[in-house]
């Protein structure tokens, strides 16, 4: 079929054809938390990503226009559709706020859906996702799910048997590609892997402490068989977000290790 054509090429801007990983910068935050540290100009902090190798960005369809980079390397475009803001009674209740064809008319090469498994509105965020799937399916759309263990009933959001369900909820509905977050250690990581039928890259979470912190996740995800990472704010408010998306880059796609990659940020 012409589509799944359509969606292996769009896959390809987004992850690197030969080492099959990616560096995904997701800069959606605008919508749920306003213009913080380090996404005040768009266009620059984009410049900053493609400059330190990243593969791809997700941004909301509104910034588009701002962020669009007319030169030097390209960067894959991955539109996210679903939206909550921190100042709602419930921020875990994604609602849909794009549509597939839309991102089509901005030239994305993927959509992204958020989903909190265990949220309050769990059932219309799956229903959203399992429609979107769809849509994606007859355009040829690569569709990246955010999948998260939180809600009432989420003691632990790194619990490894809940995050292994919410990955496993975005492959049984359709996701091409599955972000969640890590759960502390390889082995239990491995197995949130080994559990979904497709590939997994890690969100990077709260701004971390150290840069070392940084990376290790990083690290420990390839380890666990992540074919990347998906990581924000521990990217572009870092002091120098070019240098450390150079050093992700280094760990996800030519395997170097947390002390290389350190040399590289510091370089």
């Amino acid at each position: 079929m012409l589509s799944e054509a359509g969606k292996r090429i769009r896959l390809e801007r987004i992850i690197d054809r030969k080492t099959k990983r990616t560096v995904i910068v997701p800069m959606d935050h605008g919508l749920s938390l306003g213009p913080i540290f380090g996404l005040e100009d768009m266009g620059a902090i984009v410049n900053n990503m493609a400059d330190g190798g990243a593969n791809a960005v997700v941004l909301h369809k509104g910034i588009v226009r701002a962020a669009h980079r007319g030169y030097g390397k390209d960067l894959g475009l991955i539109i996210h559709m679903s939206g909550s803001t921190s100042l709602s009674s419930d921020p875990n209740c994604k609602v849909p706020v794009a549509s597939v064809e839309e991102a089509i008319t901005l030239g994305a090469d993927a959509v992204s859906v958020h989903v909190n498994v265990g949220a309050q509105n769990e059932p219309e965020q799956l229903q959203d996702l399992g429609e979107t799937a769809a849509t994606c399916a007859t355009w040829g759309m690569p569709l990246f799910a955010m999948m998260y263990p939180r809600g009432p009933k989420v003691k632990n959001q790194h619990d490894p048997e809940m995050v292994a369900h919410a990955a496993r909820v975005g492959a049984e509905l359709g996701a091409d590609i599955v972000k969640t977050v890590y759960t502390g250690d390889v082995k239990s990581f491995s197995k949130v892997v080994k559990g979904c039928p497709v590939p997994i890259v890690i969100a990077g979470g709260p701004k971390m402490t150290t840069d070392n912190d940084v990376l290790r996740l990083a690290a420990d995800a390839m380890s666990a068989g992540a074919i990347g990472v998906s990581i924000g704010r521990n990217i572009f408010q870092h002091s120098n977000p070019t240098a450390m998306t150079r050093a992700l880059a280094r760990i996800v796609h030519e395997d170097a290790t947390v002390e290389q990659a350190m040399r590289e940020l510091k370089r």
